[in-house]
């Protein structure tokens, strides 16, 4: 048996779900703007006092390791590698888009009987990274990756090498992009899914398992692209470049 505190802050919703294996015991999420300083250690305090554990009798930390929001990966990842460093166990870290296509799945399975996942079906996880850029990536009905992630930005010939046969779904908070740049006959949108920290338990639990753990010290989180600050004559000016 082992327990596993699950961490996802890629996106502005801040979430944090404590599994037994690969079971959830218990989950706790807000979707506040820039709330993850505030609330990230109040929700993990509140979910060990409940469960009657301490941060040492944990086995493992797992944090979405993106990509994302630089601003919620920087709080997650610390709050992460300090956790593991502390109580001396493992780090796990888990794609914040795999964790965003487990959660269209069960959403898919749940909710959706008329999205048919067969082996024509292409999911497409998207996470808005400003202008028309997005992070996202391609997976198979069965959620095995066809395709690294990377950043794009869209237009009308994104997904032009797709075959028109194959039905691609889109979501996250960058697939809201697509819908007027898109003209798929067989795309759909998919509302509501996010990076939940539920959804990580499965693959925190098999890395756990099969001893892929991250170098706590050296560990730092999967911003796809550099972050590079430049300062201009008044103001401090943020930027990023691919």
């Amino acid at each position: 048996m082992a327990f596993i505190l699950n961490i996802e802050t890629a996106t502005p919703v801040c979430s944090v779900a404590l599994a037994e294996d690969d079971r959830i015991i218990a989950i706790q999420e807000s979707s506040e703007e820039k709330s993850h300083a505030e609330k990230l250690m109040v929700f993990i305090e509140e979910m060990l006092t409940e469960q009657h554990l301490s941060v040492r009798e944990l086995n493992a930390i797992a944090i979405g390791k993106g990509p994302g929001s630089y601003t919620g990966l920087r709080i997650g990842v610390a709050t992460a590698k300090g956790l593991s460093y502390g109580a001396k166990i493992p780090l796990l870290a888990v794609s914040t888009l795999e964790t965003m296509v487990q959660c269209a799945l069960q959403k898919i399975k749940k909710e959706h009987p008329a999205v048919l996942l067969d082996e024509n079906t292409i999911l497409c996880p998207m996470i808005d990274a400003r202008r028309m850029e997005v992070y996202m990536a391609l997976f198979d009905h069965e959620g095995n990756r066809k395709q690294q992630d990377k950043a794009v930005v869209i237009d009308v010939h994104t997904f032009s090498m797709i075959s028109p046969a194959q039905n691609l779904v889109y979501f996250g908070s960058g697939a809201a992009k697509c819908r007027e740049l898109i003209s798929w006959k067989n795309s759909r949108f998919m509302d509501g899914i996010y990076p939940s920290a539920g959804a990580m338990v499965s693959k925190s639990f098999r890395l756990y398992r099969d001893n892929i753990y991250e170098n706590t010290a050296y560990f730092e989180p999967y911003y796809l692209k550099d972050f590079i600050a430049t300062t201009a004559r008044k103001n401090i000016l943020i930027r990023s470049t691919k």
